[in-house]
């Protein structure tokens, strides 16, 4: 899982033992946390063949006169790093810049503007910039990017430094896998036991880099349910906020897919259902795409969203669906299994819900019903139709604890783990009732301690203090 990047956002350390909190959940709450095991980062050898492969389909479409096609495959070979001699190789990463060259010289200037846009956002260096594009000048680079309308400055900086910190503490023992063994520990899942029924806590991290893509489907779920998307200075800002703690962690990793993303840290308003919290600390992560970056709707009109949705496959379906359980969704076990994908009342995202029922019944054969909660409207699916969904969409599940609960219900259903098993695996996951519980309101504690500087120096023995 080579693009998932450091989540680390200063130089803080917070070490300590986990917080464990325990207790049923009742319909009304959103889980507020968010798929198989994190593969082993590849090998030199695996990335060769992989931007080879790249760059032979880029001259195809060129040598086809697809400018747009080349346009998407160079987007491709740079976010999986083929551009960078340091990982890939001199030779491979000149062959990235003559196709890049190649493309250059075939393009009007608009479409040099979406390159140079692409290269810029995908944090590219200018010097290689200019290499690719053979402008010697910097006098004379800079002064297409002005006709462009594009920025450079201070924005390739930050993600080199952020790549080449990752690289290091890499060497120093952190992975993905370390970040979500932490994570687990943190909020008081015990990740070996999990692992001796064959069940892997860390399956969310499978998977992660095909949302890259930002067509899939699931970016247009989360767009429904938690993702803010909005102009902000003539790009598109995508906003992911909480202040829990999971999300703390799943958030950055999931944006990363698309781009480094940014934090900022805010005190946010007393919830009256959080009487034990003084003040929450809320996190928002967000990225800055070019304006035509963003396939979907920036405004989600009913209309235009039951198009879309009409005209998924269903593995497309599958892919939407759990972009909304993961933002904003609960799986739950009370007896029996329960999906819940939840909006506010009375607010334009309401008609959602009603959609999605008539299409997974028709498509998915999975009855669900709309219910009227105490703060907000639900989706609820349940028993043998929850079973029946989640074969749908588990693996596209990426919330980690959305997935973990997906995954243990699945394992009970196909007898891998009996129900007593089942129980005792399950209770690690509940949240505690009108208590402060880890799982919430412990955003920035959360990250602090997945964060790669906190666990690359051996055993940790100092106290969390929680404020």
């Amino acid at each position: 899982m080579h693009r998932i990047r450091c989540i680390a956002k200063g130089g803080f350390k917070i070490n300590g033992p986990p917080r464990v909190g325990k207790g049923p959940m009742n319909h009304g709450d959103n889980l507020g946390t968010r798929d198989e095991a994190s593969q082993p980062q590849p090998t030199q050898a695996g990335r060769i063949e992989t931007c080879t492969e790249l760059i032979k389909q880029a001259r195809e479409c060129l040598n086809n006169d697809n400018k747009e096609c080349a346009m998407k495959l160079i987007e491709l070979l740079i976010k999986n790093q083929c551009h960078d001699g340091r990982l890939i190789g001199k030779e491979v990463a000149d062959k990235v810049r003559d196709v890049v060259h190649e493309l250059w010289l075939v393009s009007n200037h608009e479409e040099e503007c979406r390159l140079l846009m692409i290269l810029r956002t995908l944090g590219v260096s200018k010097k290689w910039a200019r290499k690719a594009t053979r402008i010697t000048s910097l006098q004379h680079f800079n002064k297409r990017l002005g006709r462009c309308g594009i920025d450079w400055e201070n924005k390739a900086v930050r993600y080199e430094v952020v790549k080449k910190i990752e690289n290091l503490l890499r060497r120093l023992g952190w992975s993905e896998v370390r970040m979500c063994e932490e994570l687990w520990r943190f909020v008081g899942v015990d990740v070996d036991e999990f692992r001796k029924y064959g069940i892997e806590p860390c399956a969310w991290l499978s998977g992660l880099e095909l949302l890259s893509n930002l067509r899939r489907s699931y970016w247009l779920g989360m767009r429904t349910s938690d993702l803010s998307v909005k102009k902000y200075k003539g790009e598109v800002r995508l906003v992911l906020m909480t202040t829990n703690s999971v999300d703390a962690v799943f958030f950055p990793v999931l944006l990363s897919m698309i781009k480094m993303p940014s934090l900022r840290i805010a005190w946010k308003s007393k919830a009256p259902t959080a009487k034990y919290v003084h003040k929450p600390i809320a996190l928002s992560f967000y990225v800055d795409l070019g304006i035509d970056e963003w396939p979907w709707p920036i405004k989600l009109s009913a209309n235009e969203l039951v198009r879309i949705i009409e005209g998924f496959s269903d593995e497309e379906l599958a892919m939407f669906v759990a972009g909304l359980i993961d933002g904003d969704g609960i799986v739950q076990y009370e007896r029996t299994p329960y999906l819940w994908i939840t909006v506010c009342k009375a607010c334009p995202k309401r008609f959602i819900l009603d959609v999605l029922k008539e299409v997974i019944a028709r498509r998915f054969g999975v009855i669900g019903s709309v219910d009227s909660l105490k703060t907000e409207d639900a989706l609820k699916i349940g028993g043998k139709d929850a079973v029946k969904l989640l074969r749908h969409i588990a693996k596209y599940i990426h919330h980690p604890l959305r997935r973990l609960r997906a995954e243990l219900i699945l394992a009970l259903y196909d007898d891998k783990i009996s129900k007593d098993e089942f129980t005792k695996l399950y209770e690690q996951t509940k949240y505690e009732r009108g208590a402060s519980d880890v799982k919430r309101n412990h955003a920035l504690a959360a990250t602090a301690r997945a964060a790669p500087q906190t666990h690359t120096h051996g055993d940790k023995t100092e106290e969390l203090k929680q404020s």
